[in-house]
């Protein structure tokens, strides 16, 4: 169990940064550079990599997964290198939150599943890779992004106690919330059966 060491000022500092971070809308910054109009008004409105997707530019999703997903990451680590393991769980947590609720873009961000991937494999990459492992699957058999996160987030607190690491149980339960909470309407979509697959523009 990682031992948690850190004053209260020095989380408080990490949180802010990290959140700031967290905050880059990348998705937005990414459709932009490649001329493809303001992100917020195709599909689904979205600033994730999925409605990215839906442009029809693979490129510019595949750049707004990875720099979701990498300030998730990033905000972890460098926490853990810098301050300490609470510190790294708190940094990640900030960042999720960022991205959900960015301060540039008046809180209204996107649903934060690839920068919680990012954080979770940051703070621990078995269960990280558990959970990546499970969107895949669930994305592979179900076609839809959403019901592949929304699983994702919700198995990650029992990974976390399989994976002897309860510590990140609260953390993971927070995500899980949060997720289910960004996905409401993709969860009325997913009942009345009107959720796209992934792919459709």
């Amino acid at each position: 169990m990682p031992e948690f060491v850190t004053s209260p000022a020095m989380l408080v500092l990490v949180g802010v940064l990290s959140y700031l971070l967290g905050s880059v809308p990348f998705g937005l910054v990414m459709a932009r550079l490649f001329g493809l109009g303001d992100i917020r008004k195709i599909g689904s409105g979205n600033i994730g990599a999925t409605n990215v997707l839906r442009t029809g530019n693979r490129l510019a999703a595949f750049l707004t997964l990875v720099l979701d997903a990498g300030k998730g990451a990033i905000s972890v680590l460098l926490a853990r290198s810098l301050v300490a393991e609470d510190a790294a769980i708190l940094a990640g947590l900030a960042a999720f939150v960022g991205h959900i609720y960015p301060i540039w873009l008046r809180f209204r961000g996107g649903k934060g599943v690839a920068t919680f991937i990012g954080t979770v494999l940051a703070l621990s990459p078995g269960l990280g890779a558990a959970a990546a492992a499970t969107w895949l699957f669930v994305a592979a058999l179900s076609r839809r992004s959403s019901l592949a996160a929304l699983m994702a987030a919700a198995t990650f607190p029992i990974w976390s106690i399989l994976g002897g690491r309860p510590d990140l149980v609260l953390v993971g339960t927070i995500f899980a919330a949060l997720i289910f909470w960004r996905h409401r309407e993709n969860i009325r979509r997913l009942r009345d059966g009107s959720e796209p697959r992934i792919g459709r523009r």
